[in-house]
């Protein structure tokens, strides 16, 4: 901890926010890691006392620099060198996002639920198996205006 400067992607690469440096370099470079509200580059320096928010969405988390390191770190050590500061109403809009994910998830979004499936399923052996009953209707109608 003898520097007074860390480059910000390489120490939140190193205390375990992005799982690789480049995942870290990326975010910065698409704006998702600020400073003081403040995009950042990569290679901006991070000192001791600095908030760095950081966002992936659908929230954004806000952590507070208490240690310097450009060496990855155990999970165990990473709270000598941040502070998660994220508030509660970030976790709350996560948790609201896992909860509504399940619910109203779009149509034709992965894959078919096995209830959408079963349906499926039904209708394709219906029409398949030559229960379509719209050419009998349409050909009673039919002849009975002809006569």
């Amino acid at each position: 901890m003898g520097k007074s400067e860390v480059r910000v992607d390489k120490w939140l690469w190193a205390t375990r926010v992005f799982k690789t440096r480049s995942i870290a370099t990326d975010a910065c470079k698409k704006g998702r890691v600020t400073i003081s509200g403040m995009n950042v580059k990569p290679s901006h320096g991070v000192k001791i006392g600095d908030v760095i928010n950081v966002r992936k969405p659908p929230i954004t988390y806000s952590y507070e620099v208490i240690g310097l390191t450009e060496n990855r770190v155990g999970a165990k050590l990473v709270p000598e060198y941040l502070k998660n500061i994220t508030s509660k109403e970030q976790y709350d809009l996560l948790e609201l996002t896992r909860i509504s994910g399940f619910i109203d998830r779009q149509k034709g979004l992965g894959r078919p639920t096995k209830k959408e499936g079963r349906d499926l399923a039904r209708f394709s052996d219906y029409v398949f198996m030559g229960y379509d009953d719209f050419d009998d209707d349409f050909d009673d109608d039919d002849d009975e205006t002809d006569d």
